[in-house]
């Protein structure tokens, strides 16, 4: 379950040299060297954290980032920077910056700030259950760090019923979380949904007859 992580650093070289340092750490790195082409990326895909310098040509990135929190993204992002000010300091934290790194770099102290925000992203977006992992975030279910075929639907039912801590949850809720209306869904799409889920979990989830679902934690 490498992490993937936005390299923005209009730099070549140093660019190259980040990107081949954190890959060497297991994660999966897009370095891009311009900040729409950053943005651009930004929409394609989901990465666990943005590093992004600060004084770039065209547009710099604390106004990348404003455009992305304005936006409703909240993807962790440190700014690599070689700015001594304390307003660029405060300006960075006040538009959504979780950390700042100086130039010149040390990779070792770029590697442990970025462990520290993963690591406090996954207790904020994860749920363990066992050998079992759900990232909340990208709605995606694991076992052994393996990636399980689980539609989103599904993990998003599984979230649910582990966050009701026991307490059945009726169908009008599941319709309503699920699927943000009254209106009924398909015929069937919960059912569906439980029978996957069950699949890993028969003996927790337990069909509470004519109300809904509970999970129950053995």
């Amino acid at each position: 379950m490498p992490y993937k992580i936005l390299l923005l650093e209009d730099d070549k070289l140093l660019n190259e040299t980040i990107s081949d340092y954190l890959s060497d750490e297991d994660y999966i790195v897009d370095g891009v060297l311009d900040p729409y082409t950053a943005l651009d990326k930004s929409f394609a895909r989901r990465y666990d954290c943005y590093l992004f310098d600060v004084n770039l040509p065209y547009e710099s990135g604390f106004s990348l980032l404003e455009k992305l929190r304005n936006g409703g993204d909240s993807t962790p992002t440190i700014f690599i920077t070689s700015r001594e000010d304390k307003e660029s300091l405060i300006h960075g934290f006040d538009i959504g910056a979780d950390d700042y790194i100086k130039k010149p770099l040390d990779m070792d102290e770029l590697s442990l700030r970025l462990k520290a925000i993963l690591k406090r992203q996954i207790r904020e977006n994860s749920i363990e259950i066992g050998d079992f992992f759900i990232d909340c975030s990208a709605k995606e279910f694991y076992l052994n760090k393996a990636l399980l075929p689980v539609t989103h639907k599904a993990v998003e039912l599984l979230i649910l019923l582990v966050s009701s801590k026991g307490e059945v949850v009726s169908t009008p809720q599941i319709e309503q979380a699920l699927w943000h209306t009254s209106q009924e869904p398909s015929s069937g799409a919960i059912r569906v949904y439980v029978t996957a889920l069950k699949k890993y979990f028969p003996a927790q989830i337990v069909n509470v007859r004519g109300i809904g679902y509970r999970f129950i934690e053995s």
